[in-house]
């Protein structure tokens, strides 16, 4: 057993909602060791390439916290630059937020999602996208917009000796044979699957295998989210 888990069980998530006063949406989402803020900002005016289109735009940042891994982390900033798996990430998280809203009920307007990771035991990527979601949608109904069309959520699975285990920590997570991230809609309908053979193939029973396993995941994620919004 996975320290109790099963291994079609998520880890235990917390939910905090509005635990930034300032953001339009808040959330510090916990799925065991890993807790990541997430917060949805609006603000009036769209990129240039959008001005007169009437549809607004949504993009996200990412970061993690120097202290949030076993060996403190160098900031970014003391670089001068992003660096790849930063920009990849919180591109990651900005479309597959923008799946989930409907652009034109936004208006020339542009939503601001920023994850910062305080501390990282695997699944920092999903966790940031199921807690945007949510602080999107507290942002939405603070502000009276209308309610992402769609709810998102993401999760890690994987072959670990063998087996698909839901929800990887980063134990799980640096062992494992197949390294998966999943985005689904609430509906079913995929967003992206990220998947890596670390060592050996694998095989097409396999990848479906891990995607159900996700699918299961995310829809038990779904609960946990709409009670996130509703607190």
């Amino acid at each position: 057993m996975r320290e109790g888990r099963r291994a079609d069980e998520l880890r235990p998530i917390d939910i905090v909602p509005d635990f930034v006063e300032q953001a339009h949406g808040s959330v510090l989402i916990s799925f065991g060791r890993t807790r990541v803020l997430c917060t949805a900002t609006v603000e009036d005016g769209v990129p240039r390439w959008l001005v007169g289109s009437g549809r607004g735009w949504m993009t996200a940042e990412y970061g993690m916290l120097p202290a949030s891994t076993g060996e403190r982390m160098q900031r970014e900033a003391r670089s001068g630059r992003q660096g790849g798996r930063t920009v990849e990430i919180q591109r990651l998280v900005g479309r597959s937020l923008r799946a989930a809203y409907d652009l034109e009920a936004l208006g020339e307007r542009t939503v601001w999602l920023d994850c910062d990771v305080i501390q990282a035991d695997g699944g920092t990527r999903t966790a940031a996208i199921t807690g945007a979601w949510i602080a999107l949608a507290r942002a939405a109904r603070k502000m009276a917009f209308p309610l992402p069309s769609n709810q998102i959520g993401a999760v890690s699975v994987g072959l670990v000796d063998g087996e698909a285990l839901l929800d990887l920590d980063y134990e799980e997570d640096s062992s494992a044979e197949v390294d998966m991230n999943v985005v689904m809609r609430g509906d079913g309908r995929l967003i992206e699957v990220q998947a890596t053979a670390e060592r050996d193939a694998f095989s097409r029973e396999q990848l479906d295998q891990l995607i159900d396993l996700a699918a299961a995941g995310i829809e038990q994620l779904g609960e946990v989210q709409r009670e996130g919004v509703e607190a």
